[in-house]
């Protein structure tokens, strides 16, 4: 009977198995790096133990400081989460050696299963359809190149461990290949301490269906259904849902009974999930993930299980029962601290507030809360936001709706794209692909959801706000009317900036407040945190949070940030021309070019590696390197200049 759980993980996939420890009465253990000393899985856990250092190659993803706290908070059982170790055989062997139950797959099902590679020829073995895949293990430059003609081309570079589009690089022709590998391999050596790739056919617009099976010491596999996971960008799962719009009963049995064919040639036990390509009615063998999936709550609302409980159960020697019913239709939105401006980039620093509404039908699994810090060293995934109803288009009006109301200050998130997504007609139809960002115009998915009249509504807001606020804290001349002038009407002004430019706001605060502009503008509420407006018969109501000179405004139908304009701005700081700034905190992994170098534009500069992804940097024009002023090892600060590149001018005779 297992007591006590430690969980090898951290944020919301700890939390998560916590919960459900706390309905059993387990009691439970977490493991923490040096940065997460005060994040909300530590706090929750009845014990807790350090891994002393910040990078997760130093903390989560080493062994014997995993095992040594194990044995230290006297835990009986591990449950390894997703990511790190979850599909470590060596890790699970070790771990079944210190005595202590090991909740997941047999290291035998992991080995083979946990391999991109292998679990292909699995699969093959017992009759399942592959596509074509070549491990680049001990292949020279030109067996490489060979190899790659055998594919076909556009082609995948893929990392043979983990998942989650790390270590993944999609390559159309041979100019690229060879950046492609060397990216891919230290990408996933980083990630899951293992550099080995593969090429495998690239299939441009496939539907992403998985299959969630569950297999028990007593001989016995499950399909639990389908999920699809179609709406990705870089390869990484924003949206998935259950059921697929795609498959008919007949499909989903067949799928279902091909992905148990497949964890039954392994003798899997525990939490897997099989995954297919599925394009013109067939679908083709992807991997099989050996351990509890981030989107596992999609089958938990559509099936009333506890995945978790299953997995504690069945590690424990329980037998499983036949597959419950299906029920309704369930949509999860992966939430993550980036930046829609600047690419997607991971965004790190203070999570100020974060709050998702509580709705009937909705399900929040966060590792964050009020107060925490999104850390450089790890992924940036804020919470998966799930909704679940009777229809497919209810559970998409009630998550789209939660996140339009969702109050998340002191980060970028990817909130907007997720919202234009799920209220997207062809996403209602169900016309769904992996290349559906491409195909609408991931720009124009991506724009804010405050168009410009809600933001200068905002604007007028923040103004009227603010000026109160001030008022509120006065010291002197309290009794005086807030904005008191000799005349009237003399207007006072105050500036934002937002995401469609400046808004100066001039309004004349005694007496009432009026704004210059807005002669029919109805004040009905007011204070530091609130205000509620009317313009010709509009009503626009926003609470008020201030960050120093940022303004968060929130609503029902869409969030607005502003910056204060200062009304002594300071004066510019140059720089030189042609510098290239770090995107965001990260370390130096490469450089690839010295001071007097001739460069092309493209060209390959540095490499920052940062939240388990490398992010590249090229030159943006042709010209000379002038200056470089890190070195591969150097931690970076965001907008640090890293290369100085001087643009080749005209020559003149």
């Amino acid at each position: 009977m297992i007591r006590r759980v430690l969980v090898a993980n951290r944020g919301e996939i700890a939390r998560r198995v916590f919960r459900t420890c706390r309905q059993m009465t387990i009691e439970t253990v977490a493991v923490y790096s040096d940065p997460d000393g005060s994040e909300p899985h530590v706090l929750e856990a009845d014990h807790a133990v350090n891994l002393p250092g910040s990078s997760a190659v130093e903390t989560y993803l080493d062994i014997d400081a995993v095992l040594a706290a194990a044995r230290q908070s006297h835990a009986d059982a591990v449950h390894p989460g997703y990511g790190f170790l979850a599909e470590n055989a060596e890790f699970a062997r070790r771990v079944m050696a210190e005595g202590m139950t090991w909740i997941g797959p047999s290291p035998e099902s992991m080995e083979i299963m946990g391999s991109k590679l292998r679990s292909k020829e699995a699969a093959k073995a017992a009759g399942v359809a592959i596509l074509l895949a070549v491990d680049l293990s001990g292949l020279s430059d030109p067996e490489v190149g060979r190899a790659a003609e055998a594919v076909g081309w556009p082609l995948l570079v893929k990392a043979s461990a983990g998942g989650g589009g790390k270590g993944m690089r999609i390559v159309r022709d041979p100019t690229t290949l060879v950046e492609a590998i060397s990216g891919a391999r230290r990408e996933a050596a980083s990630a899951f301490g293992d550099d080995t790739v593969f090429l495998e056919r690239y299939l441009d617009a496939p539907r992403h269906i998985e299959i969630q099976v569950f297999g028990d010491s007593h001989g016995r596999v499950i399909s639990l259904f389908e999920r699809e996971c179609s709406i990705q960008r870089r390869h990484q799962k924003i949206i998935e849902e259950s059921p697929s719009p795609a498959l008919d009963p007949d499909l989903r049995r067949r799928m279902g009974e091909t992905a148990v064919r497949a964890a039954e040639a392994v003798s899997y036990i525990g939490a897997g999930t099989v995954e297919f390509l599925f394009q013109d009615g067939e679908f083709f063998f992807l991997e099989m993930n050996t351990r509890l999936q981030v989107e596992h709550p999609v089958t938990e609302m559509i099936t009333g299980l506890d995945l978790v409980r299953l997995q504690i159960e069945v590690a424990d020697g329980s037998a499983l029962d036949a597959a419950p019913p299906m029920s309704g239709h369930a949509i999860e939105a992966r939430l993550y601290a980036e930046d829609p401006r600047r690419d997607f980039l991971p965004v790190t620093g203070k999570l100020h507030r974060f709050e998702i509404p509580e709705v009937e039908g909705l399900r929040v699994d966060s590792g964050v809360e009020d107060g925490s810090v999104v850390s450089v060293f790890y992924d940036p995934m804020l919470a998966k936001v799930i909704a679940h109803a009777p229809k497919r288009e209810a559970a998409a009006r009630t998550l789209a709706s939660a996140l339009r109301r969702a109050t998340i200050h002191g980060s970028a998130t990817n909130r907007d794209l997720l919202v234009r997504v799920l209220e997207h007609p062809r996403f209602l139809t169900g016309d769904t692909d992996t290349s559906f960002l491409e195909r609408h115009d991931l720009a124009e998915l991506s724009r804010p959801l405050a168009d410009e009249t809600e933001e200068r509504m905002a604007a007028i807001a923040a103004a009227l706000s603010d000026q109160t606020y001030q008022r509120s804290r006065a010291k002197t001349l309290i009794t005086i009317p807030s904005g008191w002038r000799n005349g009237p009407r003399l207007f006072q002004e105050r500036g934002y900036r937002g995401e469609h430019g400046t808004h100066v706001v001039r309004y004349a605060a005694s007496g009432g407040f009026a704004v210059e502009g807005y002669p029919d503008l109805v004040v009905s509420e007011l204070d530091p945190t609130a205000v509620e407006l009317a313009v010709e018969g509009d009503v626009h109501r926003f609470t008020v949070a201030r960050y120093g000179d940022i303004r968060h405004l929130d609503s029902d139908t869409a969030p607005v940030q502003l910056v204060a304009l200062s009304r002594f701005p300071a004066a510019d700081v140059t720089e030189a021309p042609g510098s290239l700034h770090a995107p965001l905190p990260g370390k130096v992994i490469r450089v690839e070019v010295s001071a007097g170098d001739v460069v092309s534009e493209g060209q390959v500069l540095v490499v920052l590696e940062a939240m388990k992804m490398e992010h590249t940097l090229r030159a943006p024009h042709d010209g000379s390197v002038v200056d470089v002023r890190f070195a591969p090892g150097d931690q970076v600060e965001a907008g640090a200049v890293l290369v100085v590149v001087e643009q080749v001018g005209p020559t003149h005779p």
